[in-house]
């Protein structure tokens, strides 16, 4: 093995201690859950999160998993400084796959005024809520002209 080669698997293997480290903190069956989210077999988890073996994580599934998972913004961060120091050049879109369970996620740019970017996040955070009960009103409402039987 060459040594470009061994310091490529060496960083892989690392990414692959993250993502095992955060899935051990997760509840039991994320795997399971993992691999049929994914359309996988379990033995597929196993092979992208164990660092004795070669099998890379899949660019296509970095997103889903991590929000599977719900990594913290932390988490996040450090996963894909891991990720991409294995993988350089190749290209990753972090918004793949980001609604989960009826969750969207929104990145909020950082702000000079650590208020602001509070601020920003609480009003897309009451519009949402907002919109989403005037849909749930709207779905229980009836329509005008259709008869009800009593």
């Amino acid at each position: 093995m060459s040594g470009a080669a061994g310091s490529g698997d060496s960083l892989v293997a690392a990414y692959k201690r993250l993502l095992r480290s955060y899935l051990d903190r997760r509840p039991s069956g994320t795997r399971q859950r993992l691999a049929a989210e994914l359309g996988t077999h379990k033995s597929f988890v196993s092979q992208i999160t164990n660092p004795a073996y070669r099998v890379p994580l899949p660019a296509q599934h970095v997103a889903r998993i991590m929000a599977l998972c719900r990594f913290s913004g932390e988490e996040r961060e450090t996963f894909l400084a891991a990720w991409r120091a294995a993988h350089p050049g190749q290209s990753l879109d972090e918004e793949a796959d980001a609604e989960v369970d009826g969750e969207i996620r929104i990145r909020v740019p950082e702000f000079a005024d650590p208020d602001r970017r509070r601020e920003v996040a609480e009003l897309i955070r009451d519009m949402a809520e907002r919109i989403i009960a005037l849909a749930l009103r709207d779905a229980r409402t009836p329509r005008r002209g259709r008869e009800e039987s009593q």
